[in-house]
């Protein structure tokens, strides 16, 4: 009798150790569904009022010529996932690859956009599709954006197979990029590949990571670009964010614009700030060449 209970203390403590360290070393799915409700409720919140609408600051032209295609470049559940790849049209030599992982709106026509403009600077851009669909209300994308977070394991899943995909093209580096709901998984991005990938730019994603222990394993150079008026994340938050990697020598960059909210760059949104968005453009390419070149 006195075996058995000790056996059964024993399997109980061990069950105990891997719920800890499954939660410390996996921060970007055990945060990212801890509470998917209040995740979609907040980003809801920050999109109130707001619509992608077309304007024409959504046509905006790539630097060069390029080329796009709708590619199959992952497996997940047995399901084949469609990205957008554009690439310089007259490319001849391996490029440096870019994840383009879109808002809480999903693969867009302005994520297309902004992934033939990534193209046009020089780079091999993915656009990853989390979600399988595309929203045209809040309603729809709080809707889509808690479903995704319900099964974070399978957005990981994606962005591996993203990162591989661009691999295989031979992609001399690999960086990732996101706005938003994609801004967030562009972190999470980092987390999930802290030695492998090479760059990450992050716009106003709402679940920054302030906990130095969950940000020491990344060695890629990081940018983050917010809007003072933004409350997803708050300026708090980001500050605490760069302190946090700064006090672990980690390369960072932080621009906070004075006067610009959530979702500020989007060009196909009611908050655009284009004098904001050209200035961060500007940074956003700059650290790229400086990093994935």
């Amino acid at each position: 009798m006195r075996k058995t209970l000790r056996n059964l203390l024993s399997i109980a403590l061990f069950a105990f150790v891997l719920a800890v360290s499954w939660s410390i070393f996996r921060p970007a799915a055990s945060q990212l569904a801890a509470n998917p409700t209040d995740y979609g409720n907040r980003l809801f919140q920050s999109h109130l009022h707001d619509r992608p609408m077309a304007s024409d600051a959504v046509a905006q032209a790539p630097m060069q010529p390029v080329e796009a295609e709708q590619v199959t470049y992952a497996t997940v559940d047995g399901q084949p996932v469609t990205g957008y790849l554009a690439r310089p049209a007259n490319a001849t030599e391996s490029l440096p690859g870019l994840i383009v992982i879109h808002e809480w709106w999903g693969l867009n026509d302005n994520i297309e956009m902004m992934t033939r403009r990534l193209a046009g600077e020089g780079y091999l851009a993915l656009a990853v599709d989390l979600f399988g669909q595309v929203a045209d209300t809040p309603e729809q994308a709080r809707a889509q954006v808690q479903a995704a977070a319900q099964t974070p394991q399978k957005l990981e899943d994606n962005l591996r197979q993203a990162y591989q995909y661009l691999s295989n093209q031979q992609a001399s580096k690999v960086g990732s990029i996101g706005w938003c709901f994609g801004g967030s998984w562009s972190l999470r991005t980092a987390l999930l590949l802290p030695e492998e990938l090479d760059a990450a730019v992050i716009y106003y994603g709402g679940q920054l990571i302030t906990d130095s222990a969950q940000l020491e394993p990344l060695q890629m150079p990081i940018l983050g670009v917010f809007g003072s008026l933004d409350d997803n994340p708050p300026v708090e938050t980001v500050k605490a964010f760069e302190s946090a990697l700064k006090s672990l020598d980690k390369s960072v960059q932080v621009h906070i614009y004075e006067g610009a909210d959530h979702a500020f760059a989007n060009p196909s949104g009611t908050r655009y700030n284009a004098e904001a968005a050209e200035d961060a453009w500007g940074k956003t390419t700059a650290f790229l060449n400086q990093h994935l070149k």
